[in-house]
Parts: C-alpha cells; sequence; structure tokens
C-alpha cells in the first residue's frame, strides 16, 4: 500500500516538478538541486562516479554526521565520489534560511561539498529525486538519511540516520560503486 501511496504522491507532484515525468526508468542524473548559493546542482553533472546524496538538518541530533560525510568527501574525492547535503526542514530540524543554513556549515564542519537549498524531502511535495527514490523503497523517514546511486546514476544504496558516513557498511558500497582504477 505504501508504494502506491508514493507513487501516486510522485504523479501529483508532477505537475509542479515537471522533471519528475521521467518514470521509474529515471535515473539520479535526471535530477537537479537549487544549490545553496544560487545556481543548481545538476547530478548528470557527477555522472560516471557515485553520488551520496543525504538530507541534512542543523538543530538536528545526527547533525554531527556532517564531519563524517566531509570526511568520506575527502577520501574518495579523487576516486570519484561526490556527497551532496540536501538541508529540508521535512522533520523540523533546520535553521530558517538557506543563509544561516551555509553559514552554519562552513563555520562548523568546514563543508565544501555541495549543498542544496533547503528542500523538502518527504511528503507530497518532496523534491522529485526523494519521490523517485521513496518509489524505489529509499525514501528518507528522518534526516541523515543517505542513498548512494552508482555512476549510471541507479539507486546503489540507502541507510537510515543510524548508519554514520564512516559505518564499513556505508564505506564498502560507496567502494563497489567507485570507477575501477
Amino acid at each position: 500500500m505504501r508504494r502506491r501511496t508514493v507513487i501516486g504522491a510522485a504523479l501529483a507532484a508532477a505537475a509542479a516538478w515537471p522533471a519528475l515525468a521521467a518514470g521509474p526508468e529515471a535515473t539520479a542524473g535526471d535530477f537537479s538541486f537549487a544549490a545553496i548559493e544560487g545556481g543548481s546542482i545538476d547530478l548528470a553533472a557527477f555522472a560516471g562516479g557515485p553520488i551520496l546524496v543525504v538530507n541534512t538538518a542543523s538543530l538536528c541530533g545526527f547533525t554531527q554526521q556532517y564531519a563524517g560525510l566531509q570526511a568520506l568527501q575527502d577520501a574518495y574525492r579523487e576516486r570519484g565520489l561526490t556527497v551532496v547535503g540536501v538541508p529540508s526542514n521535512s522533520f523540523r530540524q533546520e535553521l530558517g534560511d538557506a543563509a544561516a543554513v551555509k553559514e552554519f556549515c562552513e563555520v562548523n564542519f568546514a563543508i565544501d561539498f555541495p549543498l542544496a537549498d533547503i528542500t523538502p524531502v518527504a511528503g507530497d511535495d518532496a523534491h522529485p529525486f526523494y519521490l523517485w527514490a521513496a518509489a524505489q523503497d529509499a525514501g528518507p523517514e528522518w534526516n541523515f538519511h543517505k542513498i548512494l546511486v552508482d555512476g549510471q546514476g541507479r539507486l546503489a544504496g540507502a541507510w537510515g540516520p543510524g548508519t554514520t558516513p564512516d559505518s564499513p557498511d556505508l564505506v564498502a558500497a560507496v567502494e563497489a560503486a567507485l570507477p575501477q582504477r
């Protein structure tokens, strides 16, 4: 039943998010996010390497995971990994505006991976990427949910907030998704 609800929400959101019309054959490369500093984060730009998309929140008990996400980005950047943070107030734990979120991340965690603008990740108004993930039973139920897509933009795994960025399971999945040398 959950799958029907998610698909129904995805179809309803298609009018507001035309890119969602790609359907189940879509890949992560079909989606982009508004960037926190302006412009956009086009996931297709990272094709060929894995992308770890994480919905974040500055006031969450898991916020310290920002440090681990930056460490993961630093460890695997040269081999093709891109971490994309997606600040969200879907679970009511994000700061009030994008400028505050950007400053918080830079000052407290020296984040240099791409950050989206504050974006809905759950419910009927969820961003199309998250509707796509939810349709594959990989949508977030809380902050710091991690979605890994491979170099072809296909879902490679999803982990809840209890899985830290340095978790052996997550690191192994990232390493498996890296381009072969």
